[in-house]
């Protein structure tokens, strides 16, 4: 894909799960370690449901991003949703989430995507890199039934 992505898989996980942990915390989500690893887990196996990816170099990443699929009717077939993306707090500001955007899209793009979706915390300065690539803000709100 690039030199910015790398596809994470089933031996991953010990070094995912901080990065995810940090995210959450940040984000506010509230999750037991134990469902974070059931949530996690599947993605780095091989789900066809989603994929995980590390942002920055191999050995040492500084982020990731996951992405979720789906099908959409309206949007003309196979759709996908960015449902987490974390740059590590020290090296952010330095366009690596930016590059890693410029990556994913043309490769999910290339495996048939035809919509990528996301959500933004109004007010979060991320947004305008989500801009700069693209995305923009649709007249609908997302709600949400836990189970």
């Amino acid at each position: 894909m690039s030199q910015i992505l790398h596809l994470a898989s089933a031996g991953d996980l010990e070094k995912l799960l901080p990065m995810v942990v940090r995210y959450h915390a940040g984000a506010g989500i509230e999750m037991s370690d134990e469902a974070r690893m059931e949530a996690v887990q599947p993605l780095l196996d091989g789900s066809p449901l989603g994929a995980v990816w590390f942002i920055g170099p191999k050995m040492a990443p500084v982020g990731y991003v996951a992405v979720s699929f789906g099908w959409s009717i309206e949007m003309g077939g196979m759709d996908a949703f960015i449902d987490e993306l974390w740059v590590r707090e020290k090296v952010r500001g330095r366009g690596m989430g930016s590059e890693a955007l410029s990556a994913l899209i043309p490769a999910l793009e290339g495996a048939g995507v035809k919509a990528l979706h996301l959500e933004v915390a109004d007010g979060n300065a991320a947004e305008r890199i989500y801009k700069r690539a693209g995305f923009k803000r649709r007249s609908f709100t997302l709600m949400t039934r836990v189970t």
